[in-house]
C-alpha cells in the first residue's frame, strides 16, 4: 500500500495488529456493540450501493444490515475479506457513484482525516449518507491513551478526534449532521444514547462514553429557475431608417 501518512500520529495499522485487536476480548466486545449500533441505522438507508472505506471488522460484517444490493469494502490491509486495497484519500472509484458511505475508525488511522472525508464526498451522490464510527478522546479509554497506558491490543499509531469537531468538518463539507450517538463496553456503563435525547445522569456521562457513531447527509441546494429577461422593443429613432419589415406609420 502507498504510503501517505505522516508521522504525526494517524499512522495506518498491520494486518498483525488489527487482527490481534480483533481477538481481544474488548476489541470483540467493542465490534459487536457497533454492529448493533449500524443495525439501527443501516436498515433505513436507500440507495443501490454502500461502501465501507478503511479495514475495521472482518469481510463485510459491519455492512450485513444494509438493504442495498451492492455492499463493498475498500480496505487498508490484505488478507480480511475487502473488496480492494487503496489509500483511503485515493480510491479507485468514480464520482458520484455511492449512495452511502462507512468510515469505521478510518479518520483515527490517516495522517489527514480531512483528505478522507474530501474523497468519500467525492463518490458520494448529491442525496448521499455518510457514516463515521470514531474513539472519543476524552473518554477515560482516550486518556488512557494519551498518557501512553494504551490497552495492549490496540493498534498503535492512532489519534482520536472528537465527536465535535468531525460535524464541524462535515458542516463545513456542506453536510446536515443528523444522529450523533455514544457507545461503548467500558465505563460508563450502560446502554447507547442518542445526544440531546434526555437529562438524566446517564445522559450527562454520555460525553465519557469510548465511541460514538455519527450519521450526515448532504445538502441538496434548491434549483431556481432564472426567468430569461424580456427582450426591449427595438423603437427606431426619429430620422433614422425604418428597419426592414417594420410598419410605417404614415401608411396606417
Amino acid at each position: 500500500m502507498a504510503s501517505a501518512y505522516g508521522s504525526r500520529g494517524g499512522e495506518p495499522f498491520g494486518r498483525y495488529a488489527l487482527m490481534l485487536w480483533l481477538r481481544s476480548p474488548r476489541g470483540q466486545r467493542l465490534i459487536a456493540a457497533e454492529e448493533r449500533e449500524l443495525r439501527r441505522v443501516l436498515p433505513e438507508l436507500f440507495g443501490r450501493a454502500i461502501l465501507q472505506i478503511g479495514s475495521w471488522g472482518r469481510n463485510e460484517r459491519l455492512l450485513e444490515s444494509a438493504d442495498m444490493p451492492q455492499r463493498s469494502v475498500i480496505g487498508t490491509v490484505g488478507n480480511l475479506g475487502a473488496n480492494a486495497l487503496a489509500d483511503p484519500d485515493s480510491l479507485p472509484i468514480l464520482s458520484n457513484s455511492v449512495d452511502a458511505v462507512l468510515l469505521p475508525h478510518t479518520l483515527e488511522f490517516a495522517s489527514s482525516p480531512h483528505n478522507v472525508l474530501r474523497e468519500a464526498d467525492r463518490v458520494l451522490t448529491d442525496r448521499g449518507r455518510i457514516l463515521i464510527l470514531g474513539f472519543n478522546p476524552w473518554s477515560l479509554w482516550g486518556l488512557r491513551e494519551r498518557l501512553g497506558l494504551r490497552y495492549r491490543a490496540f493498534p498503535e499509531g492512532s489519534r482520536f478526534v472528537a465527536a465535535h469537531r468531525v460535524c464541524d468538518w462535515l458542516e463545513l463539507l456542506g453536510y446536515e449532521v443528523t444522529l450523533v450517538r455514544r457507545y461503548g463496553v467500558g465505563f460508563p456503563w450502560g446502554g447507547s444514547r442518542s445526544i440531546g435525547r434526555s437529562r438524566s445522569l446517564r445522559a450527562l456521562l454520555g460525553p465519557l462514553m469510548e465511541a460514538y457513531m455519527i450519521v450526515a447527509k448532504k445538502r441538496v441546494m434548491p434549483m431556481t429557475v432564472m426567468r430569461l429577461p424580456r427582450r426591449a422593443q427595438v423603437r427606431p429613432l426619429l430620422g433614422a431608417v425604418s428597419l426592414p419589415g417594420a410598419r410605417s406609420q404614415s401608411s396606417e
